[in-house]
C-alpha cells in the first residue's frame, strides 16, 4: 500500500500539546480487500499479522509506545489504566481511562460514534466506543464518572465526537424509536421521518453530544463527519450489510497524553 496514514483531529482536543489524538480513516495500512487498509479491528476475519502491523503505523503516527484496547460489547464498563500492565489487558468493556503518560487509549467503530476525553489540566484522557445502546445506557458518562474517580474535575472534561453515521444514513424502525424514547423520553428530538414508509431516521452522534452536556463536561465536539457516505476514509457496518458482505474493517480512534 502506498497511501499515508491519515487521521482527523479535534480542535477543542487540539489546543494543548500535552494531548496527542486521532480519530484514523482507513487509509494508509497493509491490509487488502474489503478490509483496505488500515482496518485496526482484532475481531475482524482479516489476518491477525495485518491488524497487529496496522495498530503499530497507528501508535507510531501519534509517536505513543502501545495502543490499549478492550473487547468491545456495547455496554458502559470502564477499564481503568494504573499500570503498564493493565494496558496490556483487553477486558470486555467500552471505555478507557488513564493517567499514565505514552499510552494510547483506542477505541473502534464502524458507524458507532467513538469519543475522546481529556481533563488538560489533571492530565487524565478517557475514551469511549458508543453505538445506540452505549449511548442509552451511558458509556460516555461512564467513562467521565471514572475520570473524575481518578481525579478529573468534570467540569474541565472537554470531548471529542470522531466520525461516525449520520441521521441521514441511519434509518430505525418504529419499534427503536418506541424502546429507546421508553428509556429516554428526551430522545424524540433525535428521530426524524424517513422516505421509508414506517421508518424513522436517528441522529446518534447529536444524541450523544447532548448526553455528555447533560454529564456537566465543560465542552463538545462533533466533528459531524459520516463514516456511511464517505466510503474512501471509513468503514461502516451498515453499508457492508446493505451490500451483503462478509465482513467490515474497523476505524480506530485513539487519544494520549504526551510521552
Amino acid at each position: 500500500m502506498n497511501e499515508a496514514i491519515a487521521y482527523l483531529t479535534s480542535d477543542v482536543l487540539s489546543t494543548d500539546s500535552i494531548i496527542r489524538h486521532g480519530f484514523f480513516t482507513r487509509q494508509g495500512g497493509v491490509s487488502t480487500g474489503i478490509y483496505a487498509s488500515l482496518n485496526c479491528g482484532l475481531g475482524s476475519g482479516d489476518a491477525p499479522d495485518n491488524v497487529r502491523q496496522n495498530r503499530i503505523r497507528v501508535a507510531a503516527a501519534l509517536g505513543v509506545d502501545m495502543l490499549a484496547g478492550v473487547h468491545q460489547v456495547h455496554g458502559r464498563a470502564v477499564h481503568v489504566i494504573r499500570t503498564r500492565e493493565d494496558a496490556a489487558l483487553r477486558p470486555q468493556a467500552d471505555g478507557l481511562v488513564t493517567g499514565l503518560p505514552g499510552i494510547g487509549l483506542s477505541v473502534l467503530s464502524a458507524d458507532c460514534t467513538p469519543i475522546l476525553f481529556a481533563d488538560r489540566q489533571e492530565k487524565i484522557i478517557g475514551a469511549a466506543h458508543a453505538g445506540w445502546k452505549g449511548a442509552l445506557f451511558g458509556a460516555g458518562e461512564a467513562v467521565i464518572d471514572a475520570m473524575v474517580e481518578m481525579g478529573a474535575q468534570r467540569n474541565a472534561i472537554i470531548a471529542a465526537i470522531g466520525p461516525c453515521i449520520s441521521q441521514a444514513a441511519y434509518e430505525v424502525g418504529a419499534d427503536f424509536e418506541q424502546n429507546y424514547l421508553a428509556q429516554d423520553p428526551s430522545g424524540a428530538a433525535f428521530f426524524a421521518k424517513s422516505a421509508s414508509p414506517g421508518k424513522r431516521q436517528f441522529a446518534l452522534a447529536p444524541y450523544v453530544a447532548v448526553r455528555l452536556e447533560r454529564a456537566g463536561v465543560a465542552m463538545v465536539e462533533n466533528l459531524d463527519v459520516c463514516t456511511y457516505a464517505d466510503e474512501a476514509r471509513f468503514f461502516s457496518f451498515r453499508r457492508t450489510t446493505h451490500r451483503g458482505e462478509s465482513d467490515y474493517g474497523r476505524g480506530v480512534s485513539v487519544i494520549a497524553l504526551k510521552p
